[in-house]
């Protein structure tokens, strides 16, 4: 049975169990203080920009959250180095300041452990697109996390995203989802999430010593961690890949 796709808009009373949805995101990356402090906002204050799918049983089984912004406000114009960070900076900022968008971003995609494998990654991205077309916009954007560059932290993400497959579609599994959907690759967004802490703090999250200076390679992280043992703590800077959908 296909799954039935809804906006949060249609189905206000769906929040709380799409935000509670069981899901397998390594436990620093939502340690990241900009998306601590606007994730919740998305489904809270632009539910019409967030879409969930539901089994034949009615369970939500996955969710994408996106949000709208100005690209090309004053000062803009171009993608952001600080992709994830910065995109959800700037539409939030635009939100509170009444700027009129003119482009969405992808956020999330997010599907249950349970049900991956089965193809509703592809849906949601369609869904996306086709959320944003109803909503009047012309273009999707997304700072994509590639599924697959965990397995080599230390490739640089340059020489990663320009592996393709002899059909001419990416390498990497989720950046090939994209491509199929309609999307190229824009640019390189070096420094789209941030997550600092404490080294008491990552060995929590990661249960790892962190006891020696250097770059600490973490299970689910695209590029190592910088330890500081010295200074007592450790920082984690996720380059992304920009892809754009014309709509």
């Amino acid at each position: 049975m296909k799954p039935k796709i809804s906006t949060l808009a249609e189905r206000p009373g769906m929040r709380e169990r799409i935000l509670t949805m069981a899901d397998d995101w390594p436990q620093f990356v939502i340690e990241d203080l900009m998306g601590s402090a606007h994730y919740p906002r998305i489904s809270a204050e632009l539910p019409e920009y967030v879409l969930f799918a539901e089994d034949e049983r009615g369970e939500v089984v996955a969710h994408a959250h996106s949000v709208p912004f100005a690209l090309g406000a004053e000062g803009r114009g171009s993608l952001p180095a600080r992709g994830w960070d910065e995109v959800l900076d700037w539409a939030f900022g635009d939100l509170r300041r009444g700027v009129r968008p003119d482009t969405v971003s992808a956020v999330s995609v997010t599907v249950a452990p349970r049900v991956q494998g089965r193809g509703l990654s592809a849906l949601l991205v369609a869904a996306l697109r086709d959320n944003a077309r109803a909503l009047g916009f012309r273009e999707v954007v997304a700072p994509v996390r590639p599924s697959a560059k965990h397995l080599e932290p230390r490739t640089p993400m340059h020489e990663y995203v320009r592996r393709v497959r002899p059909d001419g579609l990416p390498h990497d599994p989720w950046l090939r989802v994209h491509a199929r959907a309609g999307a190229t690759v824009d640019s390189i967004a070096p420094a789209s999430m941030t997550v600092s802490g404490s080294l008491e703090q990552w060995r929590e999250w990661t249960g790892l010593p962190f006891d020696a200076p250097g770059e600490v390679e973490v299970p689910g992280a695209l590029v190592p961690v910088r330890c500081e043992p010295d200074h007592g703590y450790a920082v984690y800077v996720e380059p992304n890949v920009w892809m754009r959908h014309t709509l």
